[in-house]
């Protein structure tokens, strides 16, 4: 029986909540307005501890992508080849990875796509993930 992987504690615990309820939510500091990713307890720009978890839209364009061929330890539940984007996001300057799922008939870099939330089996775990589609 899977395990589902959520509530993780650190910095970046809101952001693995959020995708497990079906929302991507990530940290903006409310001293300086700088966003974060990965997340961080403190601003490095102006001190600040006080961040907020704003919600926001999955869609932005392939930064860069990967065609697998080969099994890696924990993705015995992905179908080989699988495809994995770094994904720019359109609505604020951070870079996300997700799990390309569709056609791969427009796929290169700077493609527009959009995503959605879901569980990834990995190895016993079930995990919050993306997967980005091709727009």
């Amino acid at each position: 029986m899977a395990r589902m992987v959520t509530g993780q504690l650190g910095a970046e615990g809101p952001y693995w909540d959020g995708l497990a309820k079906g929302r991507l939510v990530l940290p903006r500091c409310n001293g300086c307005g700088k966003w974060h990713w990965p997340a961080v307890w403190r601003c490095g720009d102006c001190g600040s501890w006080d961040h907020e978890w704003v919600e926001q839209p999955l869609a932005g364009t392939i930064f860069a992508w990967t065609r697998t061929h080969h099994r890696f330890a924990g993705t015995e539940g992905l179908a080989l080849p699988y495809v994995t984007a770094l994904v720019l996001l359109d609505a604020v300057p951070i870079r996300l990875n997700g799990l390309i799922e569709g056609s791969e008939e427009h796929l290169g870099i700077g493609a527009p796509v959009t995503g959605r939330t879901t569980f990834t089996q990995f190895g016993k775990d079930e995990i919050p993930s993306i997967r980005w589609m091709l727009a």
